[in-house]
């Protein structure tokens, strides 16, 4: 039987041709071939339709693209094998130089169309995507570049400037589609290019609205800390005014409870107890029949007068001050000035007199104690002169002047 195939004595490779017993040689310079009857294996992947040689080929091919299914043509490829040397592998030996020449030979840029790269350039792509894609688009239009540009994108180079040899007068392959395939080609290329930008835009306003809710989450937090800061704070502030009012009232309770003792102290009565409990009106009325009655002294009657004075118009306080200060400027004139009658001769009827003493009641009865009489059927409050007692205007200035500066004068 004729040998199909030449195998390696030196690794046990099969081998269809001597080309490939050749190129073999050179790249693992082995040179012990001889026939062999065995076939080399011809197994076609079912998808893709690739050739593999072995079992291995078949192996990595699987790992690579995950087909697995393959038919075997080993019987309908294999054919008795020649054993001459082609004649362009003899002329290739003859002119061992042909191939260093023309790997020395300069490579340049391509010429292409200014106007059409620079088109191309606005419209986003590199100077050497662009270059390219005019040059094997055949230099014709910038839509004929675009679908070059489509078709090849996923190319590993295509961002590498194309090289020429300086003498190559091959023309650049020209474009396979027609203008109207160009175009729609184009438009695609657009449209593609438009849905990604929307879609970039809509990705950046999503990433600008979750950063709106983030900052307005943070802004709402930092107000409600806030405004728990500012409640405590008001709480605070609420009940330090409340401790401070208790302190005042029981301020004003003790200066009230001084007085009290004041006036009984005065007026001869014993001090109060706290702790006693307070004895029924009849028998309080049977302890005052029991004590020993003594008249109230012109002082105490002048207290006692204002002191009603007061109280009659407790609802404007500034009406009842400014009474009390009218009427110790009236005995303080007479006080100064005894021999003036004037200033002890007063018209019962002025307006001025009315709004400030005579129309409140006490005011006029306070005057009768110092020792003004109503004359002229009660038109002029007169102080004779020889009526004129300084102890008396004395002690009813005090008892003014007391009236006027204690806060607490008349409260009980």
């Amino acid at each position: 039987m004729a040998g199909v195939s030449l195998k390696c004595g030196d690794c046990g490779a099969l081998l269809r041709s001597v080309e490939e017993a050749q190129e073999h040689a050179e790249r693992t310079s082995h040179s012990n071939f001889s026939e062999s009857t065995e076939a080399v294996l011809n197994l076609v992947c079912s998808s893709c339709g690739k050739p593999c040689r072995s079992k291995t080929e078949t192996d990595l091919h699987t790992k690579r693209t995950g087909h697995t299914e393959f038919v075997d043509k080993t019987l309908e490829t294999a054919k008795p094998i020649s054993l001459e040397v082609p004649k362009v592998a003899a002329e290739l030996a003859d002119t061992p130089d042909a191939t260093t020449s023309n790997q020395t030979e300069e490579m340049i840029v391509p010429e292409v169309d200014k106007k059409l790269l620079e088109e191309l350039e606005a419209m986003g792509f590199s100077t050497a995507r662009a270059t390219r894609a005019l040059h094997f688009s055949g230099n014709t239009s910038v839509e004929a570049a675009v679908n070059w540009v489509v078709e090849h994108e996923e190319d590993p180079e295509i961002d590498q400037m194309p090289l020429v040899p300086v003498n190559s007068k091959a023309e650049a392959p020209k474009p396979s589609l027609t203008p109207e395939e160009v175009k729609l080609k184009a438009q695609e290329l657009r449209e593609r290019a438009r849905k990604k930008k929307e879609e970039e835009e809509k990705r950046m306003e999503r990433e600008r609205e979750k950063e709106r809710i983030r900052v307005g989450k943070e802004l709402l937090e930092a107000k409600r800390i806030e405004e728990d800061n500012e409640r405590k704070r008001l709480l605070a502030l609420r009940k330090a005014e409340k401790e401070e009012e208790r302190r005042a009232r029981e301020k004003i309770r003790q200066k009230l409870e001084e007085d009290k003792a004041e006036r009984r102290r005065k007026l001869g009565l014993p001090p109060e107890e706290p702790s006693a409990a307070k004895p029924s009106a009849p028998v309080i009325e049977e302890k005052k029949s029991s004590l020993p009655v003594r008249p109230a002294t012109k002082t105490e009657q002048m207290r006692e007068c204002l002191r009603s004075l007061k109280q009659n118009h407790k609802e404007d306080d500034a009406k009842v001050k400014r009474a009390f200060q009218t009427l110790l400027t009236y005995i303080g004139n007479v006080a100064k000035n005894p021999n003036e009658e004037k200033f002890r001769k007063i018209r019962v009827t002025n307006p001025s007199f009315q709004e400030r003493v005579g129309a409140l009641k006490g005011g006029i009865g306070f005057m009768e104690l110092c020792g003004f009489e109503k004359i002229e059927g009660g038109e002029f409050l007169f102080l004779p002169r020889d009526k004129v007692d300084m102890a008396v205007l004395n002690s009813a200035g005090s008892e003014l002047d007391s009236a006027i500066k204690n806060p607490f004068f008349g409260v009980l």
